[in-house]
């Protein structure tokens, strides 16, 4: 049922799926010691497949792949291919919060695709998130560490996945992917970006590094947890609440990526990069204020 407001269980429901999706890009990292991270992306998005069709199927919906959505399917699958790609690379070449940070600049690059593609205006306090957020991406990119644990290779990868998740979101917003409904838009994406990176991966070297068991139960926790989970209860929580407000607690999930680099990864955190995150967090509760309704 639509609520108009968040209660008790949506807040709850919100902090734990910021608080997994943060705890996501640890998972990446380290599981990224043991598989090269294409190939860790396409396993991922493989797995993923079995999980969501039971998902699917328990809620009495099985997937159904139609004519009518094959092109948008197979280009929100394509793009969707591409976010992670550049993701999973970053986390290889720069730090956890950093990539976070830079990444969850998107609803910057959205709100441009919006106002041009999908008709959503950008008002007086989405321009002003517009330059916060942009700015703080800014200072991210241009201000990296001395310890040499981030590289201007990993920033942009992340500025990438970025863009990825932007135009992922854009594909989604059009009318024939809107129709699909979010779970068979999951259902597309994991479906056509498993064979893209299990192709592309031997570009990127060796597939294999050091695998140990660890990294294999952090495999599964992606693909069950995360995608078939995390990213269903994002969805569900955008189609009962005002999803501007949803939208509003995306800021906190490089402020805990921040907090978990610093603590498992010992990851520098200096001011530079908490001016940056304050930046982006500023200007993401900006983007996603809701309109107030003309007089």
């Amino acid at each position: 049922m639509r609520r108009d407001r968040l209660d008790g269980v949506g807040v709850a429901m919100l902090l734990g799926v910021q608080g997994l999706l943060a705890f996501n890009q640890v998972i990446i990292k380290l599981v990224n010691e043991g598989l090269q991270p294409v190939f860790f992306a396409g396993l991922r998005s493989a797995l993923a497949i079995g999980f969501v069709w039971a998902w699917l199927a328990w809620k009495g919906r099985p997937p159904r792949l139609t004519r009518a959505s094959l092109g948008a399917g197979l280009l929100i699958g394509a793009v969707f291919a591409a976010e992670f790609l550049f993701l999973f690379l970053a986390l290889d070449l720069t730090t956890v919060g950093r990539a976070s940070l830079i990444m969850y600049s998107m609803p910057v690059w959205f709100a441009g695709l919006a106002h041009f593609g999908l008709g959503e205006r950008i008002t007086g306090a989405k321009a002003a998130g517009l330059v916060l957020a942009f700015a703080g991406c800014a200072v991210a990119l241009l201000s990296r560490p001395a310890s040499g644990e981030a590289s201007l290779a990993g920033d942009l990868c992340a500025l990438g996945a970025a863009w990825g998740w932007a135009l992922t979101a854009y594909v989604a917003r059009r009318p024939i992917m809107r129709a699909e409904g979010p779970e068979m838009q999951l259902f597309w994406m994991v479906l056509v970006s498993a064979p893209i990176l299990l192709i592309a991966a031997p570009l990127f070297g060796p597939l294999v590094r050091e695998l140990q068991p660890l990294h294999l139960v952090g495999l599964l926790f992606q693909s069950s947890v995360v995608v078939a989970g995390g990213f269903i209860a994002w969805l569900w929580l955008m189609s009962v609440y005002p999803s501007a407000t949803v939208a509003s607690f995306s800021f906190l999930t490089p402020i805990l990526a921040l907090l978990l680099g610093a603590l498992l990864f010992g990851e520098t955190v200096g001011p530079a990069i908490l001016g940056a995150a304050a930046l982006v967090a500023a200007g993401i509760v900006l983007i996603n204020r809701p309109v107030p309704p003309p007089r």
